[in-house]
Order: C-alpha cells, then sequence, then structure tokens
C-alpha cells in the first residue's frame, strides 16, 4: 500500500501528505545504474524514474508478477514508442530478463487485447532474454533464486560484480533459502522487513493464521534470518501503510543498528 493511502485521515498518511517525499512512498522498485537496469515496475514507476532523473533503461526484470510488481509495466511503450510509427525507436527497446518460470506465467498479464508481452514484442518495446539460474551481462552476474513456493513463481536476486554482492528480495520472500550458497554473505541485502506486531493501525494484531503468515516473517525473525546469511548491510524494503509508523518512526528504529536502514523513496546505496 503507497503512503498516502487514497482517502486516508490517519497520522502517517496526513503527515505524508503534507510533507512530501521522503514521507510519501510508492510502490516497490530500484534502478541498478551498473546495468540500467529496472527492478519491478509498479504503477507509479514512470513518475519514479522522472523524479530520480534516470535517463536510460536497457534492461527490466521482474522478481514475481503482483499487480503492485508489474502494474507499471506499460512504462516500456511510454519509453520506447515512436508516435510516426507506433513502433520502438530501436535504440530504446528494452531488452526484458526473464527467468524460465516466469517466461511461462507472463502471457497471463493481458488486455482486452490479449496478452501485453505479445504486443510489446511485436512493436518492439521489449526483447526477451529467456535465461536459466544465471545470467552475465557486462561485469555483473546475475542469479536467480526460486522462493519455493506452490502457487506461483518468485525470485530473489543476487547480483555479484568484483567480488561485491547484492541479495535482492523486496517481497513474498518465505520460505526464505538460507541454504543457498548464493545468498550467503551479501555485502547488500535488501529485503522486505516483515512484519510488525505491534503498533499497527486499529489497534490490530495478527493471528496466528493469518495469510501474511505465509509470505513474510516477522520483523525480528527477519532480522536473525539476515544475521544467519551473514548479510553486512540490510536495506528494508516495500514498507506497509498499514503498519502505521511514519519516516520518522523508522529512522529512530534504525537508530538502535550500526548496519540496518529503512528504504525511501530516492534512496541512493553504494556498494
Amino acid at each position: 500500500m503507497v503512503i498516502p493511502k487514497p482517502l486516508c485521515t490517519c497520522r502517517v498518511c496526513r503527515e505524508a501528505r503534507a510533507k512530501g517525499f521522503p514521507y510519501e512512498r510508492t510502490g516497490p522498485s530500484a534502478y541498478l545504474h551498473d546495468l540500467h537496469l529496472l527492478i519491478d515496475a509498479p504503477a507509479e514507476v514512470a513518475a519514479q524514474l522522472n523524479r530520480a532523473g534516470i535517463g536510460r533503461v536497457d534492461f527490466l526484470i521482474f522478481t514475481h508478477l503482483d499487480p503492485d510488481h508489474v502494474e507499471g509495466f506499460r512504462a516500456v511503450e511510454q519509453i520506447a514508442l515512436d508516435f510516426r510509427t507506433w513502433r520502438a525507436y530501436p535504440e530504446k527497446r528494452i531488452s526484458l530478463l526473464l527467468p524460465e518460470e516466469l517466461n511461462e506465467r507472463i502471457r497471463e498479464i493481458s488486455t482486452w487485447y490479449g496478452p501485453v508481452i505479445d504486443f510489446y514484442q511485436e512493436q518492439g518495446f521489449v526483447e526477451p532474454m529467456v535465461f536459466k539460474d544465471e545470467i552475465k551481462i557486462g561485469e555483473v552476474a546475475i542469479k536467480a533464486v526460486l522462493v519455493d513456493r506452490d502457487s506461483r513463481p518468485v525470485f530473489i536476486y543476487v547480483f555479484e560484480k568484483d567480488g561485491r554482492r547484492i541479495v535482492y528480495a523486496p517481497c513474498d520472500l518465505k520460505p526464505f533459502p538460507v541454504e543457498r550458497a548464493e545468498v550467503q554473505e551479501a555485502d547488500l541485502l535488501v529485503i522486505q522487513p516483515g512484519l510488525f506486531e505491534t503498533g499497527l493501525k486499529h489497534g490490530f494484531a495478527y493471528p496466528e493464521d493469518h495469510i501474511s503468515r505465509t509470505t513474510l516473517y516477522t520483523f525480528d525473525q527477519t532480522l536473525e534470518l539476515a544475521r544467519q546469511i551473514g548479510a553486512r548491510r540490510i536495506v528494508f524494503t516495500h514498507l506497509e501503510e498499514y503498519w502505521n509508523r511514519s519516516y520518522d518512526d523508522y529512522l529512530q528504529l534504525e537508530s538502535q543498528f550500526d548496519h540496518v536502514h529503512f528504504a525511501h523513496d530516492g534512496m541512493e546505496v553504494t556498494v
């Protein structure tokens, strides 16, 4: 849920409307400057790219196909379209990196006219690059680690360059594959913090059988997970409105640690 949530009058949403960014938060996305690589495309991604001053997107990759990660897929058309021909400028065509499991499912994203991937490929907006487990682009190795979920594929991505490692796991990461060598000893772990069980809106408390517990750990469990895999630095992302915490609240919480930060829109991190 974005902050401010539409029509909401809670403390967090009122403050976000009054102060703007970084109190305001849009959908989950990241950009790897080394490759001009966009990771996920929430509904707000076009505005995110403009606000961050991004001038080039060569690659796009999805962690999974939930709406909050793919609603902005149409940005590839907005980026690449030459309206004179209704096709893409060739130099603006985006390579869509697809692990095999997502390639099998991406056709399920459709409109009245059919699968969007078919149209985007026919018009030259994207060129799929299907891979299994790992692909190397330039000096960056990208490893796709599948989260073992029965219902739908979710991927954790590991980016490696010059001996440095980023593990990107923004959402639906349970059960996290802690045993995999690829996720060990990350210089940077980008991960959802898990459920906050206190301080929630309306005094809510998650019951033990709540559906969110099937996809997320608790905050304390996520900290322990990061310790188990030896993450040197942690950036928590995908922060939900209903957790009832403002930008200042997260700053106060991260002050309790020396290696933990909470992401905000426009945040830049160097590894």
